[in-house]
């Protein structure tokens, strides 16, 4: 029982920053925080992705590159080009690291208003940082887990933010169906109601409406994470514009 907490924790919480950090603000700017609450998020991003902390810049630009070339072969993670999703996840990962380390200069319109902390990225993007939290998963695996087979899932706590990527980009792109197809893509709605991803797996929906933060449309289609951004919303912490109406 422990051990499902554990993972389910990790999950759940990693995958919050993920969409609502990494994907709704930093890539989209689909509402407004104060430079505190932006440094706030920052930090808490990188504590619960820990050792597959995705940078924010290079999240940022390489999802703009995605809805820009959405399923071309410009497109830096298209499950179209791809026999498996693990080469997909090493194409997606020497992309991300030729942005970290200036290999590719995108332009303008996909690094406008990116946050970026320096200081702190460079802290976070270690090798050392990251072994540290491998190290801290497997040290609560070894006091909570009661047998072998439970360490097995140790490297998705390792891969957590990237895992949750291919997740979406593999099945959110391949499986579903169509609400709106003139997006020009093969983005699908994996779901109807996304618990797994907090809403992601609405790629259908994102696509046609990428500034919306709300990623369901229709009546029957549930977003987990937009109530949690709502309630963020009323106390202050972010600033929203109007949500979307449905869709019948």
């Amino acid at each position: 029982m422990g051990i499902l907490i554990i993972f389910l924790s990790h999950w759940f919480i990693s995958l919050f920053f993920q969409t609502f950090f990494l994907h709704r603000y930093c890539s989209h700017r689909m509402f407004k925080m104060t430079p505190f609450w932006e440094k706030t998020f920052y930090m808490l991003t990188y504590v619960s992705q820990g050792s597959s902390f995705l940078n924010p810049r290079a999240y940022a630009i390489m999802h703009r590159m995605h809805h820009a070339f959405s399923d071309t072969e410009r497109d830096p993670h298209s499950p179209h080009f791809f026999k498996s999703v693990f080469g997909l996840m090493w194409k997606t990962k020497d992309i991300y690291l030729d942005l970290i380390n200036n290999k590719i200069k995108p332009g303008e319109k996909f690094q406008k208003n990116v946050p970026q902390w320096e200081k702190f990225d460079k802290f976070a993007d270690k090798w050392h940082s990251r072994i540290i939290w491998g190290a801290i998963y497997t040290a609560l695996y070894a006091i909570f887990a009661t047998s072998w087979w439970m360490f097995l899932l140790l490297p998705i706590h390792f891969l957590m933010g990237p895992i949750h990527g291919a997740i979406v980009n593999w099945a959110g792109h391949k499986y579903g169906y169509v609400n709106f197809r003139d997006t020009r893509d093969n983005s699908k709605n994996t779901l109807f109601f996304d618990f797994l991803t907090l809403g992601e797996l609405f790629q259908n929906n994102h696509h046609k409406h990428p500034s919306k933060v709300n990623f369901a449309i229709r009546k029957f289609e549930i977003d987990p994470a937009y109530p949690i951004i709502l309630f963020l919303n009323w106390i202050g912490v972010i600033q929203m514009p109007n949500k979307i109406k449905t869709i019948q």
